[in-house]
């Protein structure tokens, strides 16, 4: 479904990613792991396509077709959607109106805007009428971006730290609506530090120094990341600093 190869992107002349190849399958989860400043969100945001964040190398399927030169507005028109780490506010919106937004992309055949917010645990009688604005904690904001992306019902979720934020008795809310998605015939790009939501994936890859360095079944990969990553130096980290860190 989305294939990466020899993936390159320089800011302000510094090489952030490089030498990076990635598939992800059709309906798989695939968990991104990496420290801080590894690249991960920067990956994210190549894939969705951001200003700014154009490959200067290498080339992006998606479904086959060469995506690398698209506009975001292009690739979500494809079926790519991205969560972001730090949810977005809208003023003047309720959480009933910005989930029915998100519905339009997904039909009347899959989960109500009811559905998608008691996925993620929030009540529909406490929230569709809150508005989506500084009221709001970034816990409750993080879980209504989840609800909006589940309710798109997208190809391919690039889900970027879905547990950041995330008291440790909602995760078990978190992973039913990664594995929600799947079920619904979604692929997920699951990006965390956390080797115990990585593990719910299908297949996982260790981001280290701006490039893939090791896939494959998600608790080896695990593995791999605990003894070799979370303590190594990241040479681009200070390039991170500049354009948001992961």
């Amino acid at each position: 479904m989305l294939s990466l190869s020899n993936i390159e992107l320089k800011i302000n002349g510094k090489k952030i990613l490089h030498d990076l190849n990635l598939e992800v399958r059709k309906g798989e989860i695939h968990s991104i792991l990496g420290a801080n400043g590894t690249g991960k969100s920067t990956l994210a945001s190549v894939i969705m396509g951001l200003n700014g964040y154009q490959v200067t190398g290498g080339r992006i399927l998606f479904d086959g077709e060469d995506i690398t030169n698209f506009p975001v507005y292009e690739r979500a028109r494809r079926g790519i959607t991205l969560g972001w780490q730090e949810p977005a506010r809208f003023e003047g919106l309720t959480v009933g109106e910005y989930l029915k937004i998100s519905k339009r992309f997904s039909g009347d055949g899959f989960l109500s805007v009811r559905e998608c917010l008691l996925k993620v645990g929030l009540s529909p009688e406490l929230y569709l009428a809150r508005a989506v604005d500084g009221t709001l904690s970034g816990g409750e904001r993080k879980r209504i971006e989840l609800a909006s992306v589940l309710a798109m019902k997208p190809k391919l979720a690039i889900l970027d730290e879905p547990d950041s934020g995330i008291d440790s008795l909602s995760i078990d809310h978190i992973v039913d609506v990664i594995k929600t998605f799947s079920r619904a015939g979604s692929a997920v790009l699951l990006i965390t530090h956390h080797e115990e939501v990585a593990a719910i994936a299908d297949r996982a890859s260790s981001l280290c120094d701006g490039t893939v360095v090791k896939t494959g079944e998600p608790l080896a990969v695990a593995k791999f990341f605990r003894n070799h990553c979370e303590e190594c130096p990241h040479v681009n980290q200070p390039a991170e600093e500049v354009i948001g860190n992961d």
